[in-house]
């Protein structure tokens, strides 16, 4: 009804047979916005390893870590994300926030998976900021190599790419998004070809696909071994992205790239990597570019940097939608949500969190300085936000397929300490600046539990004043209020009884209208809502009703549109003549805290002055709305 984008929202594993065509431009665009993260990876991870270790790599050194690196992809993206993770969605919706709201639902374990879910999320933010820094900073790096002159211009030329990225997404990215898919296809068969020409100059680089040549280094090297783990993770650094992005696209046409285009791309590529480093090739600087041949390095460069800001994007835009996502179930302040292009429900810009973003990236840009310092930073919270995704599958295997508690702790025990292994070899690169994503990651989360307390205080204040409805229109007779014309819609937090801001309006107006619908928006934990189940509504007494609305966490609440279906329900209420009364609550501290600390208050009551109004927010028109204030304490 009120949401097209629910009609519209892709599936195209909702049939049986999926068409070819559809399912290879699912995959097109798939590879533009799901794969930019994890495919842009080789430009970093095989150097960032190399320099890990002393001296000249030895033949047992590149075996091994190649090794680590394959069946690290095999067993986290492909095992754990694409066959396992992929197989549990929430209406559709994939990622931890929507992982999260499918499991939250059972009281006794709702707290333990909150706050999974939250940090998880906030650690995603963390690493939204580092992506776009080390993948730009990569990318230009390859200058370097082509005209060593440039070397000065490097860093000033990423922060530019990267605030003109940051920049260009008021407009939103629905026309240029077009060109992803295409681009990113040339980028993996490019990565692919050069890959091949690599293991072609030393083939015998491909035993390195039995995985007993990455046991041996890691039981052969002792701590030293231990340590490149958190070097050779950063492989899979984008694998959450094919989680969280299932919804946009469905899990069969991310499992099918994944499988048959961007993994071979990316064995390839590390192989004939890791060749060129056999055959004897220096490693002082990005061994990624010297598998170009000298004429295509410069037009290499420009599409590698071309990769990379897509990879950016994406990651940008994920950071708009899990905001969407954490809005909509109570974990952020309302903020203004713009839809960028009525193609697609994930084409949105959230004006804060973009320039927030920005901020930190190109800070982090300027204060490293190069991408090998980055790589220090990067990894840990992804890690951290996969062992948490692993804790939130141990519980779908349990609640969501039914498994044997035997059977669902022998998988997820297998994810868990693969892991936790990765974690903490990446914990021991927070002095060197790990610290920073789970700073960011904190900072976040401590956003979200603030609001949500703050919030359900506020919700307490308010029900405080319990009236019944027949209480008060008996109240309203007997005091002889006037009864105008017209319909009233008050929105409210509260069930069941009269909402305040009922109260508050017939005290400062001394009138009423004859017609009441009392709405009650509630945020549920599943992305889309039917419309046959989008609103409830009873008559609890005569011309006054009372309504409950429902909108999931991917939808865009419209309460004019939820009105209308009211009155399709009941031709009784009129929509000739409505008006809406918002209470518009100035959040105050109270003199004696009762539950929140006085540094919690204060950043609550500053987050709601300075959050998207309820009229914005639920789409009301201005013209017909009057905000009726008053002080709640908290």
């Amino acid at each position: 009804m009120m949401n097209p984008q629910a009609s519209n929202h892709p599936q195209p594993d909702s049939t049986p047979s999926v068409r070819s065509s559809s399912l290879a431009a699912f995959g097109l665009a798939a590879l533009g916005i799901v794969f930019g993260d994890i495919g842009t990876s080789p430009l970093y991870t095989l150097k960032t390893i190399l320099s890990m270790t002393p001296g000249t790599p030895t033949r047992d050194v590149v075996l091994g870590v190649l090794s680590l690196i394959i069946w690290t992809l095999v067993i986290i993206t492909s095992v754990k994300y694409v066959a396992f993770a992929m197989s549990i969605d929430n209406d559709g919706e994939g990622g931890i926030l929507a992982l999260m709201s499918l499991l939250g639902t059972k009281k006794h374990q709702r707290p333990i998976i909150v706050a999974i879910g939250l940090f998880g999320s906030a650690l995603i933010y963390g690493d939204g900021a580092i992506t776009p820094a080390i993948s730009v900073l990569s990318a230009l790096e390859g200058l370097n190599i082509a005209i060593p002159s440039v070397e000065p211009y490097v860093l000033p030329g990423a922060v530019a790419i990267l605030i003109a990225l940051f920049a260009i997404q008021p407009q939103g990215t629905a026309r240029i998004g077009k060109a992803f898919g295409p681009i990113m296809s040339l980028w993996f068969l490019a990565i692919a070809v050069m890959g091949i020409a690599g293991i072609a100059r030393h083939p015998a680089v491909l035993v390195a696909l039995n995985p007993l040549y990455g046991l041996h280094f890691l039981l052969s090297n002792g701590f030293a071994s231990f340590l490149i783990l958190g070097g050779v993770f950063l492989c899979v650094t984008g694998a959450e992205a094919l989680y969280a992005d299932m919804g946009h696209f469905g899990p069969r046409p991310i499992r099918l790239t994944w499988s048959f285009i961007v993994l071979p791309s990316l064995v390839l590529n590390y192989a004939g990597q890791s060749a060129l480093v056999l055959e004897g090739t220096p490693t002082t600087d990005n061994i990624f570019y010297r598998l170009c041949p000298e004429p295509l390095l410069i037009p290499f460069i420009i599409l590698a940097t071309i990769a990379t800001i897509i990879a950016s994007q994406a990651i940008i835009t994920g950071a708009f939608s899990m905001t969407r996502q954490a809005i909509q179930l109570g974990w952020l302040p309302r903020l203004k949500i713009v839809q960028t292009s009525e193609e697609g429900y994930g084409q949105i810009y959230v004006g804060v969190i973009n320039w927030l973003l920005m901020i930190v990236t190109v800070g982090l840009t300027l204060f490293f300085g190069k991408s090998d310092n980055l790589a220090a930073a990067y990894g840990i919270a992804v890690s951290a936000t996969m062992i948490l995704t692993t804790g939130l599958l141990f519980i779908a295997m349990r609640d969501v397929w039914g498994w044997s508690l035997i059977a669902s702790a022998a998988v997820a025990g297998v994810f868990f300490c693969i892991d936790a292994g990765f974690f903490l070899a990446n914990l021991a690169k927070v002095a060197q600046g790990g610290y920073v994503p789970l700073l960011l990651a904190t900072l976040v989360y401590g956003v979200m539990f603030i609001w949500h307390q703050g919030s359900v205080m506020v919700a307490q204040r308010l029900r405080e004043e319990k009236i019944p409805v027949e209480e008060f229109m008996r109240s309203i007779k007997s005091q002889n209020i006037p009864r105008v014309s017209g319909t009233g819609v008050f929105l409210t937090r509260t069930a069941h009884i009269v909402p305040p801001v009922m109260i508050w309006h017939v005290k400062h107006n001394r009138a009423l209208q004859e017609h009441l619908f009392v709405l009650n928006a509630v945020g549920e934990s599943v992305p889309w809502i039917k419309d046959s189940e989008r609103l409830v509504v009873s008559e609890v007494e005569p011309n006054y009703w009372r309504g409950t609305a429902h909108f999931g966490f991917m939808e865009k609440p419209d309460i004019p549109a939820v009105l209308k279906q009211a009155c399709a329900q009941n031709c009784s209420l009129s929509l000739s003549d409505v008006v809406y009364y918002v209470g518009h609550g100035t959040i105050v501290a109270a003199d004696e805290a009762r539950g929140l600390a006085k540094y919690q208050q204060a950043l609550y009551i500053a987050m709601e002055r300075n959050s998207v109004h309820v009229n914005d927010f639920f789409r009301l028109p201005d013209d017909n709305v009057v905000l009726i204030g008053r002080r709640v304490a908290i």
